[in-house]
């Protein structure tokens, strides 16, 4: 099989996990590469995502490595034996690889925790929201591409409105909230569509207004994806030049506890609900 030319997130992850139950087991990728009648760059592929693993090798590599994690090794047979065409491969070739990616990851999400400063939520975004933060990008997008970017972010909503749904917990500054992306209208349509969706009972929105004390946590904006396992978590954070998928244990406990401390800093759900009930009645 031809090796894949560009990897989703997902199948660079199974690679990722692979590689490091070898180097757990003090092995060499020409080492293992015997074991399966390979070699070492065809090892060198399967662990950056670039061939495939099947459920058969990837057992006999997980038994190699003396991983006794039934959950874990029966967590990667999944990734390595799926072959889900969700609803963002329309988009192959239309949009970043990236939008896909994020996409595909939280379409197998466990749970979705989101931390947002100065933007709504895309997960909680209107069109005419959406539409007003892709029209400002510079240089300005066509119409062919702009189109496509708000139809991806409207329909990444599946994941909160599938049943069942993904619990998702989201934690927005109130500086999002008053930033009028768009005019007056389409502010205070985005407000209600917030209060909407906090309906939900697996929708968990809480605010933290700008007279909070000591909240030193401007640059905390990420989306923590929920993995099969917590070792399987991704966090993504955005930045000028792109999306980054961390997944190393130290990161991932290091943005847990970040989350947990942003939480803590935030109104309850209720007052966050008269909150923004207050913001959309002064439009």
């Amino acid at each position: 099989m031809a090796p894949r030319s560009r990897p989703t997130a997902r199948q660079v992850r199974l690679g990722t996990e692979l590689r490091r139950l070898r180097e757990a087991a003090g092995l060499k990728a020409r080492e293992v590469a015997g074991l399966l009648s390979s070699t070492s760059a065809q090892m060198s592929q399967v662990e950056a995502g670039f061939a495939g693993a099947s459920e058969e090798r990837v057992r006999r590599l997980a038994a190699h490595y003396a991983c006794a994690d039934e959950s874990l090794v029966n967590a990667l047979v999944a990734m390595s034996t799926d072959r889900t065409q969700g609803w963002w491969e329309e988009f192959r070739g239309v949009l970043p690889p990236v939008f896909l990616d994020v996409a595909e990851l939280e379409h197998h999400a466990t749970f979705l925790h989101e931390v947002v400063i100065t933007h709504v939520p895309g997960l909680l975004q209107t069109p005419d929201y959406a539409r007003a933060v892709f029209g400002y990008m510079v240089p300005e997008l066509p119409e062919s591409e702009l189109t496509p970017r708000v139809e991806h972010r409207l329909r990444r909503r599946a994941v909160i409105e599938c049943d069942p749904p993904v619990p998702y917990r989201t934690v927005v500054h109130e500086a999002a909230l008053r930033i009028r992306v768009g005019d007056r209208e389409v502010t205070r349509a985005q407000l209600r569509r917030i209060l909407d969706e906090s309906e939900r009972e697996h929708v968990a929105v809480r605010i933290i207004p700008f007279d909070t004390e000591h909240f030193a946590g401007a640059s905390a904006a990420m989306m923590h994806v929920g993995g099969p396992l917590p070792r399987l978590d991704t966090v993504l954070r955005d930045s000028p030049s792109g999306t980054a998928f961390l997944d190393a244990e130290s990161q991932l406990q290091r943005f847990r506890t970040l989350f947990r401390k942003v939480e803590r800093a935030s109104l309850d759900p209720i007052r966050s609900r008269d909150l923004i009930h207050h913001l959309a009645k002064e439009l």
